[in-house]
């Protein structure tokens, strides 16, 4: 038998093919949207995924402002910050994020999920997210996914 036949290839940044990839946020519950767009940006939905590597594809999320969550979590859940002074927390909910800055709701949730390190922090620079239906980014062809 061919013994190359069964050895692990492990991509490296070389060989990786990275893609432009849009997704329409119309409609879609928040959650399960931002997993299946961390899951194309890590590159987990491809055959050759390195853990340590950034395989994962460009992607670019339009109509975050018509992005839906479920329950009470429009009012109910809160997103933290602290300033770095004393008494700097600061609490801001669902609700008046989607008012003031629509994209910083999927930009939240999408980081979330995303590693906590410098391959993390390095792949989120591969999501684009806009709260209208257009984006900036038609010369590089990208392909419409349905999710």
């Amino acid at each position: 038998m061919n013994t190359l036949s069964y050895k692990t290839v492990s991509a490296n940044k070389k060989t990786v093919n990275k893609e432009w990839v849009v997704v329409d946020a119309q409609g879609e519950i928040l959650g399960r949207l931002s997993t299946k767009i961390a899951m194309m940006i890590r590159g987990k939905h491809k055959p050759t995924f390195t853990p340590n590597v950034d395989c994962g594809d460009n992607v670019i999320v339009i109509n975050a402002d018509k992005v839906k969550l479920t329950g009470n979590k429009l009012s109910d859940k809160t997103y933290v910050r602290y300033t770095g002074y004393p008494g700097g927390q600061r609490f801001v909910s669902p609700k008046e994020l989607l008012a003031k800055h629509p994209e910083r709701i999927v930009e939240k949730a999408v980081r979330g999920m995303l590693p906590k390190n410098r391959l993390g922090r390095a792949l989120f620079g591969n999501l684009y997210v806009y709260a209208g239906g257009e984006h900036p980014h038609s010369a590089q062809n990208p392909k419409e996914v349905k999710l």
